[in-house]
Protein backbone atom coordinates (compact mmCIF):
# COMPACT_ATOMS: atom_id res chain seq x y z
CA UNK A 1 0.00 0.00 0.00
CA UNK A 2 1.60 3.51 -1.19
CA UNK A 3 2.18 5.89 1.63
CA UNK A 4 -0.97 8.17 0.00
CA UNK A 5 -3.58 5.39 0.49
CA UNK A 6 -4.77 4.60 3.98
CA UNK A 7 -6.10 1.51 5.55
CA UNK A 8 -9.42 3.57 6.34
CA UNK A 9 -12.24 3.70 3.06
CA UNK A 10 -12.13 8.11 2.69
CA UNK A 11 -15.49 8.74 4.23
CA UNK A 12 -17.91 10.03 1.50
CA UNK A 13 -19.09 13.36 0.77
CA UNK A 14 -22.49 13.23 2.36
CA UNK A 15 -20.84 11.98 5.51
CA UNK A 16 -18.05 14.44 5.51
CA UNK A 17 -21.10 17.59 4.85
CA UNK A 18 -23.34 15.82 7.26
CA UNK A 19 -20.39 15.96 10.05
CA UNK A 20 -19.48 19.42 9.27
CA UNK A 21 -23.03 20.77 9.67
CA UNK A 22 -23.73 19.14 12.50
CA UNK A 23 -20.96 20.72 14.37
CA UNK A 24 -20.97 23.71 12.99
CA UNK A 25 -23.89 24.75 11.17
CA UNK A 26 -25.33 27.40 14.24
CA UNK A 27 -21.85 28.43 13.14
CA UNK A 28 -22.03 28.92 9.66
CA UNK A 29 -25.32 30.60 10.13
CA UNK A 30 -23.33 33.19 12.31
CA UNK A 31 -20.98 33.40 9.43
CA UNK A 32 -23.39 34.14 6.71
CA UNK A 33 -25.08 36.92 9.29
CA UNK A 34 -21.73 38.47 9.56
CA UNK A 35 -21.70 38.86 5.65
CA UNK A 36 -25.31 39.74 4.73
CA UNK A 37 -27.11 41.58 6.48
CA UNK A 38 -30.75 41.28 4.45
CA UNK A 39 -32.53 38.10 5.75
CA UNK A 40 -33.79 36.90 2.34
CA UNK A 41 -30.04 37.33 0.67
CA UNK A 42 -28.50 36.17 4.19
CA UNK A 43 -30.50 32.46 3.31
CA UNK A 44 -29.32 32.55 0.00
CA UNK A 45 -25.94 33.03 1.23
CA UNK A 46 -26.34 30.39 3.53
CA UNK A 47 -27.55 28.06 0.84
CA UNK A 48 -24.63 29.19 -1.54
CA UNK A 49 -22.19 28.37 1.44
CA UNK A 50 -24.06 24.67 2.10
CA UNK A 51 -23.63 23.91 -1.38
CA UNK A 52 -19.97 24.99 -1.89
CA UNK A 53 -19.34 23.03 1.30
CA UNK A 54 -20.83 19.83 0.07
CA UNK A 55 -19.28 20.14 -2.97
CA UNK A 56 -15.59 20.77 -1.74
CA UNK A 57 -15.90 17.32 0.39
CA UNK A 58 -15.25 15.72 -3.21
CA UNK A 59 -11.89 17.31 -2.97
CA UNK A 60 -11.30 16.97 1.01
CA UNK A 61 -7.88 15.44 1.82
CA UNK A 62 -7.63 15.82 5.72
CA UNK A 63 -4.51 18.17 5.23
CA UNK A 64 -6.53 21.00 7.21
CA UNK A 65 -8.55 19.71 9.99
CA UNK A 66 -12.63 19.43 9.30
CA UNK A 67 -13.20 23.01 11.27
CA UNK A 68 -10.75 24.63 8.98
CA UNK A 69 -11.66 23.26 5.76
CA UNK A 70 -15.15 23.88 6.44
CA UNK A 71 -14.82 27.98 7.70
CA UNK A 72 -12.25 28.13 4.78
CA UNK A 73 -15.09 27.47 2.08
CA UNK A 74 -17.32 29.29 3.96
CA UNK A 75 -15.53 32.01 4.24
CA UNK A 76 -14.49 32.15 0.77
CA UNK A 77 -18.22 31.84 -0.73
CA UNK A 78 -19.26 34.63 1.73
CA UNK A 79 -16.43 36.56 0.17
CA UNK A 80 -17.42 35.47 -3.40
CA UNK A 81 -21.02 36.34 -2.67
CA UNK A 82 -20.12 39.67 -1.20
CA UNK A 83 -18.11 40.54 -4.16
CA UNK A 84 -21.23 39.18 -6.64
CA UNK A 85 -23.59 41.40 -4.63
CA UNK A 86 -21.77 45.00 -4.13
CA UNK A 87 -19.61 44.99 -7.62
CA UNK A 88 -18.10 47.71 -6.00
CA UNK A 89 -16.11 48.17 -2.46
CA UNK A 90 -18.88 51.22 -1.83
CA UNK A 91 -19.79 50.55 1.58
CA UNK A 92 -16.66 48.66 2.49
CA UNK A 93 -14.04 50.80 5.06
CA UNK A 94 -10.22 49.91 5.52
CA UNK A 95 -9.81 49.49 9.63
CA UNK A 96 -7.35 53.31 9.35
CA UNK A 97 -10.65 54.90 7.91
CA UNK A 98 -12.69 53.42 11.10
CA UNK A 99 -9.55 53.91 13.48
CA UNK A 100 -9.70 57.87 12.20
CA UNK A 101 -13.27 58.53 12.87
CA UNK A 102 -13.88 56.21 15.28
CA UNK A 103 -13.52 58.87 18.30
CA UNK A 104 -15.76 61.64 15.49
CA UNK A 105 -18.92 59.66 15.59
CA UNK A 106 -21.51 60.54 18.07
CA UNK A 107 -25.29 58.97 17.22
CA UNK A 108 -27.77 58.44 19.78
CA UNK A 109 -26.65 56.32 22.61
CA UNK A 110 -28.44 52.68 23.27
CA UNK A 111 -26.24 50.57 25.15
CA UNK A 112 -28.46 47.77 25.47
CA UNK A 113 -27.29 44.49 24.55
CA UNK A 114 -29.34 44.07 21.59
CA UNK A 115 -28.24 47.34 20.80
CA UNK A 116 -24.49 47.08 20.88
CA UNK A 117 -25.18 43.67 19.32
CA UNK A 118 -26.53 45.15 16.12
CA UNK A 119 -24.04 47.65 16.63
CA UNK A 120 -21.43 45.18 16.64
CA UNK A 121 -22.74 43.16 13.43
CA UNK A 122 -22.72 46.47 11.30
CA UNK A 123 -19.40 47.39 12.11
CA UNK A 124 -18.12 43.68 10.78
CA UNK A 125 -20.38 44.58 7.75
CA UNK A 126 -18.66 47.54 7.17
CA UNK A 127 -14.97 45.76 6.96
CA UNK A 128 -13.97 44.55 4.03
CA UNK A 129 -13.68 40.98 3.67
CA UNK A 130 -10.57 39.73 4.94
CA UNK A 131 -11.13 41.96 8.10
CA UNK A 132 -14.63 40.55 8.25
CA UNK A 133 -13.21 36.72 8.26
CA UNK A 134 -11.10 37.50 10.44
CA UNK A 135 -13.21 39.28 13.15
CA UNK A 136 -16.02 36.67 12.23
CA UNK A 137 -13.69 33.51 13.15
CA UNK A 138 -12.24 35.69 16.17
CA UNK A 139 -16.27 35.75 17.37
CA UNK A 140 -16.01 31.87 16.80
CA UNK A 141 -13.58 31.52 19.75
CA UNK A 142 -11.05 30.41 16.84
CA UNK A 143 -7.31 31.18 18.14
CA UNK A 144 -4.72 33.21 15.75
CA UNK A 145 -3.12 30.23 14.40
CA UNK A 146 -6.47 28.39 13.23
CA UNK A 147 -7.32 31.96 11.47
CA UNK A 148 -4.08 32.19 9.87
CA UNK A 149 -4.70 28.35 8.24
CA UNK A 150 -8.23 29.90 6.84
CA UNK A 151 -6.81 33.24 6.28
CA UNK A 152 -3.24 32.56 4.87
CA UNK A 153 -2.11 34.83 6.54
CA UNK A 154 0.44 34.48 9.29
CA UNK A 155 -0.64 34.03 12.74
CA UNK A 156 0.84 37.31 14.06
CA UNK A 157 -0.79 39.10 11.39
CA UNK A 158 -3.70 38.06 12.18
CA UNK A 159 -3.26 38.49 16.23
CA UNK A 160 -2.12 42.41 15.24
CA UNK A 161 -5.56 42.25 13.12
CA UNK A 162 -8.00 41.49 15.74
CA UNK A 163 -5.72 43.44 18.42
CA UNK A 164 -6.81 46.39 16.17
CA UNK A 165 -10.07 45.43 15.11
CA UNK A 166 -10.78 45.15 19.31
CA UNK A 167 -9.02 48.57 19.73
CA UNK A 168 -11.66 50.27 17.15
CA UNK A 169 -14.73 48.42 18.57
CA UNK A 170 -13.86 49.24 22.63
CA UNK A 171 -13.30 52.45 21.12
CA UNK A 172 -16.47 53.43 19.49
CA UNK A 173 -18.14 51.75 22.43
CA UNK A 174 -16.41 53.97 25.33
CA UNK A 175 -17.57 56.90 23.16
CA UNK A 176 -21.11 56.02 22.90
CA UNK A 177 -21.18 55.54 26.77
CA UNK A 178 -19.38 59.04 27.08
CA UNK A 179 -22.55 60.04 25.16
CA UNK A 180 -24.78 59.00 27.32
Amino acid sequence: MSRTQSSEPKPKRDELYETAIGEFGRALDRLAAGYEADPEKRHDLRQDIHLQLWRSFGVFDRRCSLKTWTFRVAHNTAVSYVNRERRTNAGFVSLEEIERTAAGEGGEPDLDQQRALQQLSEFIRQLKPLDRQIMISYLEEMDAAAIAEITGLSPANVAMKIHRIKSILSSRFLEEKRCV
